[in-house]
């Protein structure tokens, strides 16, 4: 089996370890300590004729010292793998030896793998910090903990990743440890030479981050002349003193990773890592989508039109993007030629024209979670300056260096612990980042929090339940509701004009069972009208007060500038999960209108003038839910969009709700349990048309809209297609079937001049453009 280079950055696998990994069951082990020492003879009489002397590896087995495959690994996983062996490829089982001896050759083979940061060290760990960044000048080209260059490999964990031999290896003779990606090439196209580290490649394109700086060339083969790779590392041998070279063998065998905020911002600039500014995502540059709904106005509204009306039959599928989870949900976001797109603990950047990776980075699922992040729901990162921000599952909010891909300052978003997850994609608002939690429906206080972008560090927290002696407080009853709900996941909008962050909250709890909440239960199932430097509530409107049905108002708070019954006005748009429609002035949260978008409500019987839901106290609380307490899903987080051209707005709707007069148990009372896609007349809450779903309901499978200038409305069927309609007829003008349940909204974006559009199907991101010289005739 051929041998391959270790790296500061990381190494490629060894197929007999890997599949013994994955094939071995854990074998269970005794209570005593294992010797390694007891291990070393045995594995001197029974293993050094393949393995070679201290494990350092032979023509007829892998080396089983400072094996990356192996360091990390316990007791336990490594006994696994010699009790199973793997027959097929010449490793007999050991099963038959006894489990106490077993676990003695397991210590000493782990012993083989020790990482730098468990080891113990001659060095003065301080005094190789200090080389590190003023002497030795290592922080021009690699980062620590977000300090220095990304030039080159990031080292923030690299004392957990490799073995205190294998740094100083890799230090005084690099050209046997380059890093994948790092390899040294210079690339001649059809007009220029570029010098860089060869990032990926293909048999149709390269990827090449420049030698001096973060930019990255995304090159198809096609355009490339002559490719020359060069046999040596971009750093020079490293010859110290042994005291020195000790130190920093010492400092850099500490570094396990990154936890918390920055210390400080870093000074060091990456030429052509910052790629966009707070101004470029509140003001797209054309073609580009830089945050989760394309602006922060929310109206996922494009103005792209190479794909339009009357070309829009020819769309076909050009690339696709597989992610290792079911039920996607994230919306990807697109800034120059490259894409980041986002699941559960993971996002990769890749190249938006081809869809193929640039750099992923994950990291396994938390255990012993609830509700949507206990499945992996993630709704997208989010990019700024030099980094893309992500959310995990367990609820911290991480900053990774968008051209290493690797974490630069990490937070743990909720203060104690709670049921809490996060799914929500971060948002950008100025030079701070904004998160908010899932968790509303298993007991949780819910908050937004904010942190500067640049080092992580906190600047404010809103909670959105009130604590003692805070206005609000009155509407919860006798007791604080510390655990009352209120959860924030969904990514909110912003008003630049009167520098307002709008931000929807979630239902209360427990979810319906209100016994121990007997008022309005403020500020759950609301819009938060916030000032964005500090989190005051600038104004607030309740949707469903006193809830007792789920209804979240989590749904999109779009914004538009645009005539409303014959004035000029500054609105947002929400479809509430309630049923009804609303129209707000969003500079002092008046209500304008409040309609239905359903053709059968029942809980409510309206909205009154102050905005309050007129309760139906008619229907005896005896009769089905479907025909007295309905909807409670008539809308949903997914996206929505406002066209200026029809002046309508257009958003995905389940009807669900029974007659309170049929018999029970009948249809009728079970209500048609029909998904739509419907245009919403702003002026009146009319609806305009609406397209059917049939089809069985499927729970949990909302998707989205987005309109383009192009006048289609695009949206995801949840039953398996992606199709395109007429903003003015709802005519479906093409469909693509993807045959899997579709979760995730619909974007689009453009890369030198031509248009894609990308939409989530199952555990697939899809992409579409137009072929080659396609024409256009489309007329608005």
């Amino acid at each position: 089996m051929n041998e391959t280079r270790t790296s500061f950055g990381r190494s490629a696998s060894r197929p007999l370890i890997a599949a013994l990994l994955c094939a071995a069951a854990v074998v269970a082990l005794p209570a005593q300590t294992p010797s390694a020492a007891s291990g070393k003879a045995k594995y001197n009489n029974l293993c050094i004729g393949c393995h070679g002397t201290d494990g350092s590896g032979t023509e007829h087995a892998p080396k089983l010292a400072d094996n990356p495959d192996l360091r990390g690994k316990d007791i336990a996983r490594i006994h696994s793998i010699i009790a199973a062996g793997f027959p097929a490829q010449g490793m007999p089982p050991f099963a038959s030896m006894p489990s106490a001896e077993i676990d003695d050759l397991a210590a000493y083979v782990r012993s083989l793998n020790v990482t730098a940061s468990e080891s113990a060290s001659s060095g003065n760990a301080e005094a190789g910090k200090k080389f590190y960044w003023d002497d030795g000048k290592c922080s021009t080209c690699h980062m620590v903990r977000g300090m220095g260059s990304a030039t080159g490999p990031d080292l923030s964990d690299v004392g957990s990743r490799m073995s205190a031999p294998a740094i100083r290896s890799a230090l005084t003779a690099p050209d046997l440890h380059i890093t994948p990606g790092y390899e040294l090439a210079t690339v001649v196209t059809n007009g220029k030479t570029l010098r860089g580290y060869l990032r990926n490649r293909t048999n149709y394109d390269i990827h090449l981050q420049d030698e001096k700086g973060g930019t990255i060339h995304l090159l198809p083969l096609s355009q490339v002349v002559k490719l020359t790779v060069d046999d040596h590392a971009a750093m020079k041998p490293l010859a110290l003193p042994e005291k020195q070279m000790d130190d920093l063998t010492a400092y850099l065998g500490s570094l396990t990773g990154v936890d918390g905020p920055m210390s400080e911002k870093n000074t060091i600039v990456t030429p052509g890592a910052s790629i966009i500014e707070f101004n470029e995502i509140l003001h797209p540059r054309k073609g580009e989508w830089p945050s989760y709904n394309g602006k922060l106005n929310a109206n996922r509204y494009s103005d792209l039109t190479s794909i339009n009306r009357s070309n829009i039959s020819q769309l076909i599928l050009k690339w696709i993007a597989p992610m290792p989870q079911l039920g996607l949900e994230a919306t990807p976001i697109v800034v120059g030629d490259i894409m980041y797109f986002s699941g559960q603990n993971r996002v990769s950047a890749l190249d938006a024209k081809t869809g193929r990776t640039i750099w992923t980075w994950f990291r396994p699922p938390t255990s012993g979670l609830v509700g949507d992040a206990s499945v992996g729901t993630n709704r997208g990162a989010a990019v700024f300056r030099d980094k893309v921000y992500i959310t995990t599952d367990n609820a911290h909010l991480i900053a990774l260096n968008r051209v290493t891909g690797k974490p630069v300052w990490e937070q743990t978003m909720p203060e104690e612990k709670m049921k809490y997850g996060s799914t929500v994609a971060p948002m950008i608002l100025n030079d701070t980042v904004i998160g908010g939690v899932s968790g509303g429906d298993w007991g949780i206080r819910g908050f937004i929090i904010c942190y500067d972008a640049e080092t992580g560090k906190q600047l404010w927290r809103h909670w959105t339940l009130p604590g003692p002696g805070e206005p609000g407080l009155e509407t919860w009853g006798p007791e604080w509701p510390k655990l009352g709900g209120g959860s924030t996941w969904l990514h909110g909008s912003y008003d630049p004009e009167t520098d307002t962050l709008f931000w929807p909250t979630g239902n209360p709890w427990p979810d319906s069972d209100d016994r121990t909440r007997p008022g309005d239960n403020l500020y759950t199932n609301s819009i938060l009208a916030m000032n964005p430097h500090d989190g005051k509530v600038k104004w607030y409107f309740q949707f469903t007060p006193h809830d007792i049905a789920d209804r979240d108002a989590v749904e999109p708070p779009v914004l538009v500038d645009t005539t409303f019954q014959g004035q000029p006005r500054k609105l947002l748009l929400h479809a509430d999960r309630n049923g009804f429609f609303y129209v707000f002035d969003r500079t002092n949260g008046k209500l304008l209108l409040a309609k239905p978008f359903l053709k059968r409500i029942n809980w409510a019987t309206g909205i009154d003038a102050s905005g309050r839901p007129i309760l139906n106290k008619s229907l005896p609380s005896t009769m089905s839910t479907k025909q007295r307490n309905c909807p409670d899903n008539g809308a949903n987080w997914t996206s929505t969009a406002f066209s200026p051209t029809t002046h309508w707005y257009y958003m995905m709707t389940i009807e669900a709700c029974g007659d309170p007069k049929a018999a029970p148990g009948t249809p009728e009372a079970q209500g048609i349990g029909q998904r739509f896609v419907r245009a919403i007349d702003i002026e009146t809450g009319e609806t305009k048309w609406e397209i059917a779903q049939p089809g069985p309901l499927v729970l949990k499978t909302w998707s989205g809209v987005v309109a383009t200038a192009g006048g289609l409305v695009f949206y995801a069927d949840p039953n398996g297609a992606f199709c395109a309609a007429d903003e003015k007829t709802g005519k479906i003008l093409w469909h693509y079937d993807t045959n899997v349940g579709m979760k995730g909204p619909p974007m689009t974006y453009a890369v030198d001049g031509k248009q894609y559009v990308s939409v989530t199907a199952g555990s697939t991101l899809l992409t579409f453009a137009l072929p080659a010289n396609t024409t256009s005739t489309a007329k608005r």
